[in-house]
């Protein structure tokens, strides 16, 4: 049979039983396997590494947790999910577990890349990573508070308005500036008191 027959579907195509079977794509990464696996590299760090190391590593940490549950927020889909699913559970691992194969004296004071050395160079990653992360995190807290901001008002439309929250200083709709008083000061200047 020629190629032509075969390129419109006619006869046999070529491929093998294994070949023509459809290839199963993995589940995502659970909440509990995210916080899971970022607790290892946490564990893994603990009095291996120095401080600094594992001050950073707590800090992807603690953003991964608080984002872990909050993920589907972010769209099937999101770029940013994927962040953090990766940071978890792939860019963070890989970048420790290479620190942690390194004898220390060389790690922590060889120079390796452009003036630096491989404790440098784990620290620049793990801030990047943190900071990385840590934008999504803000990103997706300001889309709740705007969701929240966004209800409060359409109940503020159909109920009307009932709120006797309002900060001092402060009109309803809108945050105090800074310098505003707080609650218990009065607005004016302070008194002066003679000696």
């Amino acid at each position: 049979m020629g190629w032509w027959r075969r390129l419109l579907g006619g006869g046999r195509t070529g491929r093998t039983e294994e070949e023509a079977r459809p290839v199963s794509i993995p589940a995502p990464p659970t909440t509990e396997q995210i916080v899971t696996s970022v607790d290892a590299v946490l564990a893994r760090t603990s009095g291996k590494a120095p401080a600094a190391v594992t001050a950073r590593v707590q800090r992807v940490a603690e953003t991964v947790h608080e984002m872990a549950p909050r993920l589907d927020r972010l769209g099937a889909g999101s770029q940013q999910a994927h962040t953090v699913v990766a940071t978890a559970t792939s860019y963070l691992p890989e970048a420790v577990d290479a620190y942690l194969r390194l004898p220390r004296d060389f790690a922590d004071r060889r120079v390796v890349d452009r003036g630096k050395t491989s404790l440098m160079i784990l620290c620049d990653q793990l801030d990047l990573l943190g900071a990385t992360i840590d934008k999504i995190s803000d990103a997706v807290s300001r889309a709740d508070a705007v969701a929240l901001v966004a209800h409060g008002r359409f109940l503020e439309e159909k109920f009307g308005t009932t709120s006797a929250l309002t900060l001092p200083g402060a009109t309803p709709g809108t945050l105090p500036g800074p310098g505003a008083p707080g609650p218990g000061t009065s607005s004016g200047p302070a008194p002066l008191e003679a000696p």
